[in-house]
């Protein structure tokens, strides 16, 4: 089987929309960006669980094996001390597996940050450069596990090409809540 070689490219609200949102600060001083809609879970007896990691660094190119997601809640990575990381994303296939056909693979500055829809396949928080911390909010509880892993083909991540710029700026994209 070949392995399936992902270039990461820059940051793309309207490519990332169908699997969350990307958080970014408003453009204009006094302004504020609302990402309240993307942070709905899925019942009742979920409560917000908050907390703040530490992540080794990764180099490229990297080799990804598994992914991860949460099918009842959102999940916020807003980074505190992060050079880069990555964002790559698969939806599912007919079986409900990650698709890696279907990848979405994004280098992210440290400046913006990302909401994972529930049910989305994602990698776990994966830093470059240097170690990283990110403040990260999701809902836990209730009676069904919101923690799954599957392994996938391998797929190697590697640098952008050379003509594409990897911090982009990006206008606000969240609706007031």
């Amino acid at each position: 089987m070949t392995t399936l070689r992902l270039p990461l490219i820059a940051p793309d609200r309207a490519a990332f929309a169908r699997f969350g949102a990307i958080v970014a600060p408003p453009q204009r001083i006094g302004d504020r960006a609302f990402f309240s809609e993307h942070l709905r879970h899925h019942n009742s007896d979920c409560a917000p669980v908050f907390h703040v990691n530490r992540v080794a660094p990764s180099a490229l190119p990297l080799a990804v094996t598994s992914m991860e997601r949460h099918p009842f809640a959102a999940q916020v990575f807003v980074p505190l001390s992060v050079s880069r990381y990555i964002a790559l994303v698969m939806p599912s296939d007919s079986s409900g597996a990650p698709d890696p056909a279907q990848a979405l693979a994004m280098l992210m500055p440290g400046s913006l940050g990302i909401i994972f829809n529930p049910g989305v396949w994602h990698l776990g928080a994966t830093v470059l450069d240097e170690v990283g911390s990110f403040a990260v909010l999701m809902w836990r509880g209730g009676a069904e596990s919101d923690d799954e892993s599957c392994a996938i083909p391998r797929c190697d991540l590697v640098e952008p090409s050379s003509h594409q710029p990897c911090d982009v700026a990006l206008a606000t994209g969240g609706a007031e809540a």
